[in-house]
């Protein structure tokens, strides 16, 4: 039988070891379809610390979620063997030795067969996740919802940081860039080109004010035309919802999307061959109410709704 969550009448919901949906955390990488796993990690950070705690946070909401989707009628957890598998054990001491050993867990992982889905940490952490999910999928297509682009050169001279990922990740050749989409990008800039970059690679570029007051429905059956015809990443920055949605990250930017909008981009990647996700920065020390935290653990979950080979209940 696939690993389940423990269910609210089996133990209270807030008893129990924290896992994601309290899932069990026993299964090996070899014998599941996704492996949920914690990066605590943010030294990749450019404002606000504290997304190295966004995994127990998520967790911690997390006990909350039931297994099946009432609104899309999924059954992740009778369809797929998912379980929550740990941390990384990143080195708070060390950018460079922490990014050696995200991609070293990952590269098992990826040698394991299983998919992944992580929580972060701050967004430098998809750069060596990406270059472990390359080496068995070659380069993929992107969903990245996202306050920032994150494709700067470098940060303080570092070419390594959480701004940084996806201008690396290009240039190492992680991405198809035609089938890149980013949503949700606001903001100001220290220039007036600063989106520009990402548009000249061949991204599709979706600011923020392009989305207000409307359903993302339509914008994600044209990102569904862009990107399929092979494996697809999705990377979801906590900041790319507005604020008063999402207060605990480290970059907030005002004028940034509702929750609604986020279900409906996460929802609209149903039929795309995902083989990765992420959602990062969350920061749950900026938020006293664990609202970020909860609508973290929320996103995760419908992420894990769209994977290929989750059934729909009729």
């Amino acid at each position: 039988m696939s690993p389940q969550p423990l269910g609210g009448n089996e133990m209270p919901r807030f008893g129990g070891i924290a896992t994601f949906m309290r899932l069990p955390g026993t299964t090996a990488p070899a014998e599941l379809d996704i492996a949920v796993c914690g990066v605590p990690f943010d030294i990749g950070t450019s404002n606000r610390p504290g997304a190295r705690l966004g995994p127990r946070g998520i967790r911690d909401e997390s006990v909350l979620l039931r297994p099946y989707n009432m609104a899309t009628r999924a059954a992740p957890f009778d369809s797929l063997r998912i379980d929550d598998i740990g941390d990384v054990a990143t080195n708070p001491y060390n950018l460079a030795d922490s990014i050696t050993r995200i991609e070293a867990r990952y590269d098992e992982l990826m040698a394991a067969g299983v998919a992944t889905a992580s929580m972060g940490g701050d967004h430098t952490i998809v750069l060596p996740i990406l270059r472990a999910v390359t080496k068995v999928h070659g380069p993929v297509g992107l969903v990245h919802i996202d306050a920032h682009t994150d494709i700067n050169d470098t940060m303080f001279g570092e070419r390594v940081a959480h701004g940084t990922p996806f201008r690396r990740a290009t240039e190492e050749g992680l991405l198809d860039p035609t089938r890149v989409v980013q949503i949700g990008v606001r903001g100001t800039g220290y220039a007036a080109d600063d989106f520009d970059w990402s548009r000249q690679q061949g991204f599709r570029v979706v600011q923020a004010e392009e989305c207000w007051h409307r359903s993302l429905t339509p914008l994600m059956a044209e990102v569904r035309d862009q990107v399929a015809g092979g494996p697809v990443y999705l990377s979801f920055d906590i900041d790319g919802l507005d604020p008063a949605y999402a207060p605990g990250t480290g970059t907030p930017e005002v004028g940034g999307l509702t929750t609604a909008q986020a279900l409906e981009i996460i929802r609209g990647c149903r039929g795309l061959d995902i083989v990765g996700c992420d959602l990062v920065e969350v920061a749950p020390i900026y938020d006293t109410s664990g609202a970020t935290s909860l609508t973290a653990a929320n996103l995760l979950y419908e992420m894990l709704c769209v994977f290929p080979g989750v059934d729909y209940r009729a």
